[in-house]
Protein backbone atom coordinates (compact mmCIF):
# COMPACT_ATOMS: atom_id res chain seq x y z
CA UNK A 1 0.00 0.00 0.00
CA UNK A 2 1.28 3.46 -0.88
CA UNK A 3 0.68 5.45 2.29
CA UNK A 4 1.06 8.78 0.50
CA UNK A 5 -1.73 7.89 -1.92
CA UNK A 6 -3.95 6.78 0.96
CA UNK A 7 -3.33 10.06 2.78
CA UNK A 8 -4.20 12.03 -0.36
CA UNK A 9 -7.39 10.03 -1.00
CA UNK A 10 -8.50 10.60 2.58
CA UNK A 11 -7.73 14.32 2.23
CA UNK A 12 -9.70 14.54 -1.02
CA UNK A 13 -12.71 12.82 0.53
CA UNK A 14 -12.49 14.87 3.72
CA UNK A 15 -12.53 17.99 1.56
CA UNK A 16 -15.75 16.85 -0.10
CA UNK A 17 -14.21 16.36 -3.50
CA UNK A 18 -15.65 13.02 -4.51
CA UNK A 19 -19.01 11.52 -5.22
CA UNK A 20 -20.96 13.85 -2.92
CA UNK A 21 -21.95 17.49 -2.89
CA UNK A 22 -19.17 19.39 -1.11
CA UNK A 23 -19.95 21.33 2.05
CA UNK A 24 -19.29 24.71 0.44
CA UNK A 25 -21.83 24.08 -2.31
CA UNK A 26 -24.39 22.91 0.24
CA UNK A 27 -24.16 26.13 2.26
CA UNK A 28 -23.25 28.68 -0.42
CA UNK A 29 -25.92 31.34 -0.73
CA UNK A 30 -28.25 29.62 1.69
CA UNK A 31 -31.13 32.01 2.47
CA UNK A 32 -30.71 32.61 6.19
CA UNK A 33 -34.41 33.36 6.64
CA UNK A 34 -34.99 29.67 5.82
CA UNK A 35 -32.36 28.28 8.22
CA UNK A 36 -34.92 27.48 10.91
CA UNK A 37 -37.85 26.53 8.71
CA UNK A 38 -39.16 23.01 9.21
CA UNK A 39 -40.09 20.82 6.26
CA UNK A 40 -43.00 18.47 6.83
CA UNK A 41 -41.78 14.93 7.36
CA UNK A 42 -38.13 15.87 7.91
CA UNK A 43 -36.62 15.72 11.39
CA UNK A 44 -34.18 18.63 11.23
CA UNK A 45 -33.91 22.21 10.01
CA UNK A 46 -30.95 23.42 7.97
CA UNK A 47 -29.57 25.15 11.08
CA UNK A 48 -29.75 21.98 13.13
CA UNK A 49 -27.94 20.04 10.42
CA UNK A 50 -25.22 22.67 10.05
CA UNK A 51 -24.64 22.82 13.80
CA UNK A 52 -24.59 19.01 14.06
CA UNK A 53 -22.10 18.74 11.20
CA UNK A 54 -19.78 21.20 12.89
CA UNK A 55 -20.01 19.93 16.47
CA UNK A 56 -19.49 16.27 15.52
CA UNK A 57 -16.50 17.02 13.29
CA UNK A 58 -15.05 19.27 16.04
CA UNK A 59 -15.59 16.52 18.60
CA UNK A 60 -13.73 13.93 16.50
CA UNK A 61 -10.90 16.39 15.82
CA UNK A 62 -10.52 17.24 19.50
CA UNK A 63 -10.68 13.57 20.49
CA UNK A 64 -7.72 12.88 18.20
CA UNK A 65 -5.72 15.94 19.33
CA UNK A 66 -6.48 16.22 23.03
CA UNK A 67 -6.30 13.32 25.50
CA UNK A 68 -8.33 15.31 28.04
CA UNK A 69 -11.15 16.20 25.59
CA UNK A 70 -14.63 15.42 26.82
CA UNK A 71 -17.26 14.82 24.16
CA UNK A 72 -20.71 16.39 24.36
CA UNK A 73 -23.46 14.11 25.64
CA UNK A 74 -24.65 11.77 22.89
CA UNK A 75 -26.85 12.48 21.07
CA UNK A 76 -28.52 15.46 22.76
CA UNK A 77 -25.28 17.44 23.07
CA UNK A 78 -24.68 17.32 19.33
CA UNK A 79 -27.95 18.91 18.20
CA UNK A 80 -29.05 22.47 18.93
CA UNK A 81 -32.33 22.80 20.79
CA UNK A 82 -33.37 25.76 18.65
CA UNK A 83 -34.68 25.39 15.10
CA UNK A 84 -32.80 28.50 13.93
CA UNK A 85 -29.63 30.37 14.83
CA UNK A 86 -30.15 33.21 17.28
CA UNK A 87 -28.79 35.63 14.69
CA UNK A 88 -27.49 35.47 11.12
CA UNK A 89 -23.89 35.81 12.30
CA UNK A 90 -24.20 32.51 14.16
CA UNK A 91 -24.81 30.67 10.86
CA UNK A 92 -21.72 32.25 9.27
CA UNK A 93 -19.60 31.60 12.37
CA UNK A 94 -20.60 27.94 12.36
CA UNK A 95 -19.78 27.64 8.64
CA UNK A 96 -16.32 29.12 9.35
CA UNK A 97 -15.75 26.78 12.30
CA UNK A 98 -16.72 23.77 10.17
CA UNK A 99 -14.30 24.80 7.42
CA UNK A 100 -11.47 25.48 9.87
CA UNK A 101 -11.92 22.18 11.68
CA UNK A 102 -12.19 20.34 8.36
CA UNK A 103 -8.83 21.80 7.30
CA UNK A 104 -7.36 20.70 10.63
CA UNK A 105 -8.57 17.11 10.13
CA UNK A 106 -7.10 17.13 6.62
CA UNK A 107 -3.84 18.46 8.07
CA UNK A 108 -3.67 15.61 10.57
CA UNK A 109 -4.20 13.05 7.81
CA UNK A 110 -1.64 14.63 5.46
CA UNK A 111 1.04 14.95 8.16
CA UNK A 112 3.37 11.97 7.70
CA UNK A 113 4.37 12.24 11.36
CA UNK A 114 0.91 10.96 12.30
CA UNK A 115 0.59 7.20 12.00
CA UNK A 116 -2.69 6.38 10.27
CA UNK A 117 -3.08 2.89 11.70
CA UNK A 118 -1.54 3.05 15.17
CA UNK A 119 -4.20 3.13 17.89
CA UNK A 120 -4.68 6.60 19.38
CA UNK A 121 -2.99 6.34 22.80
CA UNK A 122 -5.93 7.76 24.78
CA UNK A 123 -8.58 5.93 22.75
CA UNK A 124 -10.07 2.48 22.86
CA UNK A 125 -8.56 1.10 19.66
CA UNK A 126 -9.48 4.02 17.38
CA UNK A 127 -6.94 5.00 14.74
CA UNK A 128 -6.50 8.18 12.72
CA UNK A 129 -7.66 6.43 9.56
CA UNK A 130 -10.79 5.23 11.36
CA UNK A 131 -11.55 8.73 12.65
CA UNK A 132 -10.97 10.23 9.17
CA UNK A 133 -13.37 7.71 7.64
CA UNK A 134 -15.89 8.51 10.37
CA UNK A 135 -15.70 12.23 9.51
CA UNK A 136 -16.05 11.46 5.78
CA UNK A 137 -19.05 9.20 6.34
CA UNK A 138 -20.79 11.47 8.85
CA UNK A 139 -20.24 14.64 6.82
CA UNK A 140 -21.41 13.14 3.53
CA UNK A 141 -24.57 11.78 5.16
CA UNK A 142 -25.60 15.04 6.81
CA UNK A 143 -24.50 17.28 3.92
CA UNK A 144 -26.82 15.14 1.79
CA UNK A 145 -29.61 15.82 4.27
CA UNK A 146 -28.85 19.54 4.13
CA UNK A 147 -29.10 19.48 0.33
CA UNK A 148 -32.41 17.63 0.61
CA UNK A 149 -33.76 20.26 3.03
CA UNK A 150 -32.63 23.03 0.66
CA UNK A 151 -34.38 21.33 -2.24
CA UNK A 152 -37.56 20.88 -0.21
CA UNK A 153 -37.45 24.57 0.70
CA UNK A 154 -36.98 25.41 -3.00
CA UNK A 155 -33.68 27.06 -2.08
CA UNK A 156 -31.31 24.87 -4.10
CA UNK A 157 -29.61 26.62 -7.02
CA UNK A 158 -30.50 24.92 -10.29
Amino acid sequence: MDEGKLREQLAVSLGGRGAHVPFDKAVEGFPLELAGRRVSGLPHTAWQLLYHLWICQWDILEFVRDPSHESPAWPEGTWPKEDAPAQAAEWQTTVRKFRSDNKAVIGLVRDGKNDLTEPIPHGQGQTLVREALLVIDHNSYHIGQLVFVRRALKAWPD
